[in-house]
C-alpha cells in the first residue's frame, strides 16, 4: 500500500506528543529509576502518584507514574493548539465510531479520552500547568541529562491502517520500512513537531507500547548512563545499544524500567518541518535499517512490549520478519 500523502490542513491540530501514564507496581523503585538514574525531575509526589518532567520542559509533566498491582500503559497523551481543536477532535473520533469521554487529569485543562482504530488509549488536551524554566539550572542535571520527551513507538497489527489513520489528523510520514514481497508497511515514523517522529508504528502483536524516548544532549550522555547503570544494579536493564539507527540517523540506547517498560535514550536525528519533505524508504531486509553499523536487534526488541490497560491484543496481519540477532 502507498505511504499516506501529507495532510497539511487536518480537521484539528496536534502540536506534539506530550506525556505517558504508566501503572507501576513499586513507586519507589520507579522513582529511583526515572529520577535518580535517568535524571528526570519530580514535579509532584504522593503515596499513589509521581509526575516528572525533563530539563527543557515547561509543562508540568511528561511522565505520570501511578501505583497499581499490574504494570500497564494507561494512555498516551498529545497537546493540541486550542480549545476549538479539542472540540473538533471529539467530533472526528465520534464520527469514526470510536469511544470519546471527557476526563479530569491533575495539572491540566479538560481532557478528551478516546482510542485509535486499533484500541490504543489516547488523550488530548490544550493547557497544562506551566513551571519555571530549569534548563540553565545545571546543578540539577544528573543521570543521562534528559532534555525532553521525544516520541512514542507502538506495536501495530496493521501498520498501513495505523499510518493512514494518524495521517488523517495531520501526522506526516518521515521514514518507513516496506516489505518488498507484499508491498505493505512493516513500520512507519510520523511527526507533528518537526523531528523524525512523535509517533511510530512497528509491525507486531498489538496494540502494545514498544517504547517511549527521551532526547539527550549528546551520545556521551548515553555512555555516562551505561557506566552508571552498570555500577548501580541496573546492568540487567540494558537491552540494546549503544548504536546509531539507519532510520532517523539517531544515536540510541534501549533500557527497561523496573516493570520492563522500554525506554529509548535518543539524540541526533534531523529536521523535517518542510511541507514537501519526502519520506525515506527502507527495505525490511536491509541490515543498516535497524543500525547503521549493521548490528541486528535482539529478539526481545521485536517481541516484547507493554500492555495497554483494558486493551485486548491481536496478531499482526503482516507475517514478514526482520533480521534478528542470533
Amino acid at each position: 500500500m502507498p505511504v499516506p500523502a501529507p495532510n497539511l490542513y487536518p480537521s484539528f491540530n496536534v502540536v506534539r506528543l506530550s506525556h505517558v501514564c504508566y501503572t507501576v507496581r513499586d513507586l519507589e523503585a520507579s522513582r529511583a529509576f526515572y529520577a535518580d538514574t535517568l535524571g528526570l525531575q519530580v514535579t509532584h509526589e504522593d503515596s499513589e502518584m509521581i509526575t516528572l518532567r525533563a530539563m527543557e520542559e515547561r509543562g508540568h509533566h511528561c511522565l505520570v507514574l501511578r501505583r497499581g498491582e499490574t504494570p500497564a500503559v494507561d494512555y498516551l497523551a498529545f497537546k493540541l493548539y486550542g480549545d476549538a481543536d479539542l472540540e473538533k477532535a471529539e467530533a472526528f473520533f465520534r464520527a469514526k465510531g470510536l469511544p470519546v469521554e471527557w476526563v479530569e487529569r491533575p495539572f491540566q485543562s479538560r481532557t478528551l479520552r478516546t482510542r485509535d482504530i486499533h484500541g490504543v488509549p489516547i488523550e488530548f488536551y490544550v493547557r497544562m500547568d506551566r513551571l519555571p524554566p530549569i534548563h540553565q539550572h545545571y546543578a540539577l542535571y544528573k543521570g543521562v541529562k534528559p532534555l525532553r520527551i521525544d516520541h512514542f513507538n507502538v506495536f501495530s497489527t496493521n501498520v498501513d491502517e495505523s499510518a493512514a489513520f494518524y495521517s488523517e489528523f495531520g501526522f506526516r510520514v518521515t521514514e518507513y520500512t516496506e516489505d518488498e514481497e507484499t508491498g505493505r508497511l512493516w513500520a512507519a515514523w510520523m511527526h507533528r513537531k518537526g523531528g523524525v517522529h512523535d509517533m511510530a508504528f512497528t509491525n507486531g502483536r498489538g496494540p502494545r507500547l514498544h517504547h517511549i524516548a527521551f532526547w539527550v544532549p549528546t551520545p556521551l550522555n548515553i555512555i555516562d548512563l551505561l557506566d552508571l547503570m552498570a555500577t548501580t544494579g541496573y546492568v540487567g536493564n540494558i537491552e540494546r545499544g549503544p548504536g546509531r539507527h539507519g532510520i532517523s540517523n539517531a544515536f540510541f540506547l534501549y533500557v527497561r524500567d523496573p516493570d520492563m517498560h522500554r525506554v529509548e535514550i535518543y539524540c541526533s536525528d534531523y529536521q523535517t518541518v518542510d511541507p514537501d519533505h519526502e519520506p525515506i524508504r527502507w527495505d525490511l531486509k536491509d541490515p543498516q535499517r535497524q543500525t547503521l553499523w549493521g548490528a541486528a536487534a535482539p529478539r526481545s526488541w521485536f517481541e516484547e512490549g507493554s500492555l495497554f490497560a483494558d486493551t485486548p491484543v491481536g496478531e499482526s496481519v503482516l507475517k514478514a520478519t526482520p533480521i534478528v540477532a542470533p
